[in-house]
């Protein structure tokens, strides 16, 4: 099987685990890495044995894909030229920083007939896997994902770095539109929202409530679904899911509830993401998260901004 010639742009904190999955793929040639910052590049370089660049544009010719893991700011930018080149593109998340932009990458990514996939990990997290085996129309939802301050994702504020990933699996699980929003936040550390909370209602009648911080020591990252048959509990972090069920019409007591832990083998959500890109190029088919679910979620993560704002 041919190769797919694939580079990273951008090795910063997440963009070298990028680069050390994609020397890892059988089906993958890394080409190189690209960053502007000259000692990382450096380490990052000498650490996989691959060729170092400081411009993207000196890899154009050289790639069928890209990883961009770069700044919100310059996802459009860097998209858009590898996508007029006919590159096939992950995009970490958000996919962008407006809906505009957003609309033409994935027009772009139509009319060249190349593989757009936006980096909305969880998607790719072995208990939301499981998950969707036991989701019958929930009812309300429950989402915390709280962390510790990190200054490298500076340029925007909690919603588009943190609860962006929640907005996407919420969105995936109730497959209905939001009818009405409310959000509460506040700046701590940056310039930017750094705790939020949000309460979503769909069109179905289901209800979610969102809670994400960036202004918390321990990381926390839980979701709750409440359906008329079950409540099932996910932790992301160690990938298990709880599922409690009625053993009776009405029970009296825990006694009548069965707790069932589902058995996950647990896996590398990141290494699952990438090798579904690659095998997403080699099939030709569409990847599990597309252009336009990073566009879905980014749209509502600016509205929840725009309530945020007439709150402050």
């Amino acid at each position: 099987m041919k190769q797919i010639n694939i580079a990273v742009i951008g090795v910063g904190n997440l963009g070298q685990y990028h680069t050390k999955i994609y020397s890892e793929i059988q089906e993958v040639n890394l080409i190189g890495i690209v960053d502007v910052a000259p000692k990382q590049l450096e380490k990052i370089s000498k650490q996989y044995g691959v060729q170092g660049y400081t411009d993207y544009h000196d890899i154009m010719d050289k790639v069928d894909a890209v990883s961009i893991v770069t700044p919100t700011t310059t996802h459009y930018t860097i998209g858009r030229e590898f996508l007029l080149n006919n590159k096939h593109c992950m995009i970490e998340k958000p996919i962008t920083t407006n809906l505009e932009h957003a609309e033409e990458l994935i027009s772009l990514a139509q009319e060249k007939n190349v593989i757009l996939q936006i980096g909305h990990i969880e998607r790719f997290n072995a208990a939301i896997q499981e998950l969707k085996k036991h989701i019958n129309n929930p009812k309300f939802i429950e989402t915390d994902r709280l962390g510790p301050y990190d200054p490298r994702v500076g340029d925007v504020g909690v919603v588009l770095d943190l609860m962006i990933h929640d907005l996407d699996i919420v969105l995936f699980l109730v497959k209905s539109k939001v009818k009405d929003i409310e959000a509460f936040g506040t700046s701590i550390f940056s310039p930017h929202e750094d705790i939020v909370k949000v309460r979503l209602k769909f069109e179905n009648g289901c209800i979610a409530d969102l809670s994400a911080s960036r202004a918390t020591i321990g990381k926390y990252r839980k979701l709750r679904i409440f359906q008329s048959d079950a409540y099932i509990s996910v932790d992301y972090a160690v990938q298990k899911i709880r599922i409690y069920k009625k053993k009776i019409p009405n029970p009296k007591s825990m006694d009548d509830i069965e707790i069932v832990k589902q058995k996950i083998v647990r896996a590398n959500s990141l290494q699952e993401e990438l090798k579904h890109f690659t095998n997403c190029i080699t099939l030709k088919k569409q990847p599990l998260v597309s252009g336009e679910h990073g566009r879905d979620a980014l749209e509502l993560a600016l509205e929840i901004l725009k309530r945020l704002q007439k709150h402050g």
